[in-house]
């Protein structure tokens, strides 16, 4: 770090931003604006590109790393241009080291900066692949309890971090942790709270600017930049680089709690940070820059979810709020004036939200009912509300803080919502509540603690996060978000009211015409938000060999076709039928310069096939737009399926009077979809014939995955070993699985969580459910025989001599990997169901309690 010394007086003006080193996890050069010279790097770039002990400023970046790898590196920025953004490029080998690199490159305040980090095969994975595995499942989350709760789950499952938490940051910069997964062994922090001092300022306004922040390893070694400082005297601006070193006081605040290694992703909504998603683990940890990308795309999406979400609750708070409000409209005609109907109303107003008394000024005549004001208090709330409201809805719970003279009524009145009915402030609607004395959870004494020392008083972290208990006086219960938006609902509805008499409305359909503009409106937040969404998904292209502009539009269409899907699957209790899929992936095409022909008998389709089948005819239809029939004028496209005596759905797509058809000189993801789709994931068949006079494709759906209208149900065989016995509960359960798979492990951890099981731990190796079995004791465990690179068999061994009930699960029906030793091991069949799952873990429990 710069020599700035961290005292009482600067530590919330730590120059975070400019620290003058990196994390030693990777390297960086700084080169001119032109990209030709390096005018600064990190003291190991050297070693790490294989430059030895050469100079290395003043030199050109082609002789530091090969022309290739610079020019790649020159068109990565110049794509992204003075965007925050850095451009990505993944496995890049560089001229004078044998090892590969990911490299992260973006321009600031005119300096291009290149950060260099060394791939690790072990732990590559495909960021979309990832990301869109995480997308998916939080974007089927409706509710804000479901969104909370699955995010730090997926993301523990995904990334491995020890504890994963969602951070919300109150309104006086606090935060609360209001969800978490965790390692079996660790103390929980759910419901506890954090001072905002924990987050300086300067911190918060860099979560804004990256949105994800890494610390590798908090006892780590921060490599010095050279020189410091440039020409001109000024620091290396670090604010967008992913490598930039750690403040010392935070590192030693992460040693505090026992943290070795962190990640934080900024939750952002509406142009704020409201919270944090952030990971611990209690040893270093370097996150590949593949799951980084897939980890922010999840933050970026999350965040969008997030806003959807608190729309959609604001859109029922209004339904609701409009729903009594209608009945107060109704009234209107019986009344002479607003202010006779406001009045007469004011106890029914405390029907809309949780309040203990309800005020109403309008006309300069004050009306109240229930816990109020003293009639002699009101003209100095009013006058108060007046100035801090600014027309707007405006909330307190610790009223007497910001008035004073509120402290002698702050038993009856401690906390005020207030909905103001005109532009000008002159009427409200006032909500109270009553003062409640709580206890508030710190995580450890939220006051800053200071040393004296050879350098003077110094900025401590806390040492002790043990709780801390809090009573908190003259305050009421919070004012949730909910509660604010029905209030938003009530003066939307309210203006109306008061319109309704004092600009005589014309008629009742213009009446209706303003409460349907609300409506409106909140429906326009929900699609700017799913327009957004999009947009996240396609904003973070890694170079695969394809143009940007055919990336976006590839995953733009897929990402509809599986929306498509998983909505049908929502809609349809779990498929839907395939004329519907096809009618809804070919009419953007009916009508065109092609003639469609779509004709079979009704076959519905379960979940599996539907959600499969919906990319596969997505990609067939997006590639006959652009290269096929429905490309060509006089095109000809006939879709049939039949039923075949197995009882499956044999579809044929058939193009004809198109342009002449070649096949492809390569195969890309597309094709890949097509051709394996439907043989990996349904055990089907998908053929594909690129004649001259137009491709011919059949698809083959096995009868397991579809139904007839007079099909008997197709009989599956039990699984082995599971006995008929009445299903155990896994409520409270502690359950290890074992599975080489995220998906499939994620969807189990799902289940069994959903089922009430208390904690599921993942491991994808022996290594790591050995070392899970060397901590925690799980009361039962569910191994997948087949690992990959190995079988399970070595972690059965162990929970048998440990006593530990567990069942063996397989996709493969490879029993002769069991050996005669744990033949009586209850099987489940892989896909997953969860009665067969619960009833094969009954089984086990039931053998294991056995004399």
């Amino acid at each position: 770090m710069l020599d700035t010394a961290v005292d009482l007086s600067n530590c919330d003006r730590e120059p975070i931003h400019v620290p003058g080193s990196v994390q030693a996890h990777g390297c960086l050069l700084a080169c001119d604006s032109s990209l030709g010279t390096v005018r600064r790097h990190s003291v190991n770039a050297g070693q790490m590109l294989g430059l030895g002990s050469s100079e290395i400023n003043g030199r050109t970046l082609d002789a530091l790393i090969g022309a290739t790898a610079a020019h790649d590196i020159g068109n990565a920025i110049a794509k992204w241009g003075n965007m925050t953004r850095a451009g990505l490029l993944l496995g890049v080998s560089v001229a004078h080291s044998p090892l590969i690199f990911n490299i992260a490159a973006h321009r600031h305040q005119g300096v291009n900066i290149i950060e260099f980090e060394p791939v690790d095969a072990a732990d590559a994975t495909p960021p979309l692949e990832l990301a869109r595995l995480l997308i998916g499942r939080i974007g089927q989350c409706s509710t804000l309890e479901t969104l909370f709760a699955t995010a730090p789950r997926l993301l523990r499952a995904a990334l491995g971090y020890d504890r994963v938490m969602v951070y919300r940051f109150a309104e006086d910069g606090s935060g609360e942790v209001i969800s978490e997964a965790r390692r079996g062994d660790l103390v929980s922090f759910l419901g506890q709270h954090f001072p905002a001092s924990d987050i300086p300022q300067q911190a918060r306004v860099l979560y804004l600017q990256n949105t994800l922040r890494i610390v590798a390893n908090a006892n780590g070694e921060r490599i010095a930049i050279e020189p410091v400082l440039d020409q001109s005297g000024e620091p290396l601006d670090l604010s967008y680089a992913h490598l930039r070193s750690v403040s010392s006081v935070h590192c030693e605040y992460l040693r505090n709690m026992g943290v070795g290694a962190s990640m934080s992703i900024s939750i952002v909504s509406d142009g704020r940070l409201w919270g944090l998603i952030a990971c611990h683990h209690y040893e270093p940890r370097t996150l590949s820059m593949e799951k980084r990308v897939a980890a922010e795309m999840f933050g970026e999406f999350f965040s969008l979810q997030l806003q959807a979400v608190v729309q959609k609750r604001k859109l029922e708070a209004s339904e609701r709020a409009q729903r009594y409000l209608d009945r107060l409209l109704h009234s209107v005609s019986h009344h002479a004036d607003a202010e006779d109907l406001l009045k007469s109303s004011i106890a029914d107003f405390g029907e809309l939200m949780s309040c203990d008394g309800v005020g109403l000024l309008f006309n300069k005549s004050w009306t109240s009912h229930g816990s109020a004001p003293p009639p002699g208090a009101v003209p100095g709330l009013m006058a108060f509300i007046s100035s801090v409201a600014e027309g707007r809805v405006w909330a307190t719970s610790a009223l007497s803080e910001r008035l004073p003279s509120a402290d002698g009524y702050r038993a009856e009145v401690s906390g005020v919502l207030a909905v103001p009915l005109s532009q000008l402030p002159r009427d409200y609607l006032l909500f109270f509540r009553r003062e409640v004395a709580q206890t508030v959870n710190w995580g450890g004494d939220p006051n800053k603690t200071y040393e004296s020392g050879p350098l003077g008083d110094r900025l401590t972290p806390r040492k002790s996060f043990a709780i801390w208990k809090q009573e908190v006086e003259r305050q009421s219960l919070p004012w949730l978000q909910g509660e604010r938006d029905s209030a938003e609902a009530v003066r939307a509805a309210l203006v109306e009211v008061v319109l309704r008499h004092n600009e005589v409305l014309a008629d009742e359909r213009h009446k209706a015409d303003l409460r349907q503009k609300m409506l409106n409106e909140e429906l326009n937040h929900r699609v700017k938000n799913i327009l957004a969404l999009i947009k996240s998904l396609v904003s973070h292209p890694v170079a695969n060999g394809r143009s940007i502009a055919d990336y976006v539009v590839s995953l733009k269409g897929r990402i509809q076709a599986l929306s498509l899907a998983h909505d049908q699957v929502i809609r349809g209790a779990g498929g839907g039928a395939l004329k519907a899929l096809l009618d809804a992936e070919l009419s953007p095409y009916r009508g065109t310069v092609a003639e469609i022909a779509v004709d079979g008998p009704d076959v519905q389709l379960d979940a599996r096939a539907y959600s499969v089948l919906a990319l596969v005819l997505h990609e067939l239809a997006t590639n006959a737009a652009k290269y096929g029939a429905l490309s060509f004028h006089g095109g000809r496209l006939s879709l049939r399926w039949e039923r075949t005596g197995q009882d499956d759905c044999h579809i044929n797509w058939i193009e004809r009077g198109g342009p002449a058809v070649a096949p492809p000189e390569r195969t890309g993801f597309g094709s890949m979809l097509i051709g394996r789709s439907i043989p990996y994931d349904l055990g089907g068949q998908s053929d594909v014939d690129y004649a001259p006079d137009g491709v011919s494709v059949r698809l083959l759906i096995p009868a397991r995955f579809v139904t007839w209208p007079d099909a008997a149900p197709v009989a599956v065989a039990p699984p082995r070993a599971v006995e008929d016995k009445p299903m155990a509960s896994m409520r409270g359960l502690s359950v290890l699985m074992v599975e080489d798979q995220l998906l499939i492990a994620m969807d189990v951890q799902t289940m069994l969580a959903n089922e009430g099981a208390s904690n599921v731990e993942t491991a994808s190796s022996v290594k790591e459910a050995l070392h899970s079995l060397s901590i925690i004791r799980p009361d039962v465990a569910i191994l997948d025989v087949n690992l990959g690179n190995g079988s399970s068999l070595p972690v059965a061994h162990a929970l048998k001599e440990q006593g530990i009930p567990f069942v063996f699960a397989t996709g493969y029906g490879e029993s002769s990997l069991i050996p005669p030793s744990l033949a009586e091991v209850p099987i489940v069949r892989k896909p997953y169901d969860i009665d067969g799952l619960i009833a094969a873990l009954t089984s086990a429990m039931a053998r294991a309690r056995r004399p």
